[in-house]
């Protein structure tokens, strides 16, 4: 398989998530890269009416969760840690993640990923650590 059909097959995966259809993001997974964006929707305000961090770290963890993957074909990755920092609010427009990976090994992956809004202004940063799962890339968990 190539890696466009292999970064396909995750952004098929991805889209195949049910809690996805509740926040409707779009995924694009490239080598050690992806990118995650999500039309900000009053449902994911807080009493301050901006988006909850919930949602920064969702986005934020998929865009650095995929740009693992997208170097590893053959099972799913894991997070292990994920820090966030929060810089900045937002109640309009469009959430984009951007997520990199900075380190690889054979079990052991650091990703960071940025989150910014359709200003391009950035609202938080985050980094984690990944790990491959036994939980193979098939079919039956959506991988087609």
């Amino acid at each position: 398989m190539s890696r466009h059909e292999h970064f396909r097959k995750l952004e098929r995966l991805y889209q195949r998530a049910s809690c996805n259809e509740y926040y409707a993001p779009v995924l694009t997974v490239s080598e050690a890269a992806s990118e995650v964006i999500v039309p900000v929707r009053p449902q994911f305000f807080h009493a301050g009416r901006a988006v909850h961090g919930s949602v920064y770290f969702k986005v934020l963890d998929d865009a650095a969760y995929f740009a693992v993957n997208s170097l590893v074909d053959d099972v799913a990755v894991l997070t292990v840690t994920f820090t966030v920092h929060f810089m900045r609010p937002v109640s309009e427009g469009q959430l984009k993640a951007t997520g990199r990976v900075v380190h690889a090994s054979e079990r052991l992956f650091f990703a960071e990923s940025t989150l910014t809004d359709s200003a391009n202004q950035i609202l938080a940063g985050a980094q984690g650590t990944f790990v491959r799962s036994r939980v193979a890339l098939s079919p039956d968990i959506g991988y087609e």
